[in-house]
């Protein structure tokens, strides 16, 4: 039986998931996690970030549908979250693009952009 394609993206879909691979750092966790899924210590320890970053970066990513955690007992009863990568596959032409901004929802198009600073300041907020 023939794979049937996904449904093109919304506009606020498209632009989460956009938004959410728009980052160095998260695209260098899809990356890891691709290899192999991991718990959080263990990862932030292989990209060399702090736990708390990486775990707004991981919600990012999740909110996005990227990626997807699951909380397990290890054998000492400690509970440990694990995420792995979500497969996804987005085609992006010119005619997704126009599309997907015809379904952008009202708070999506009267939204200002942020310059990279501001987004950077923000993330620092986030991480605090």
């Amino acid at each position: 039986m023939p794979e049937v394609p996904p449904p093109a993206p919304t506009g606020d879909e498209l632009l989460k998931v956009l938004s959410a691979l728009g980052n160095p750092h998260r695209m260098r966790i899809v990356a890891a996690l691709l290899e192999s899924r991991n718990y959080v210590s263990a990862l932030a320890r292989e990209i060399g970030m702090s736990r708390p970053l990486l775990h707004m970066h991981l919600q990012r990513l999740e909110a996005a549908g990227l990626v997807v955690g699951t909380l397990e007992l290890a054998e000492d009863g400690k509970a440990m979250k694990y995420f792995d990568v979500t497969p996804f596959f987005y085609e992006l032409t010119p005619d997704v693009v126009a599309r997907a901004a015809a379904t952008l929802s009202e708070a999506e198009k009267s939204q200002p952009e942020k310059t990279e600073a501001e987004k950077t300041e923000a993330e620092k907020e986030e991480a605090k």
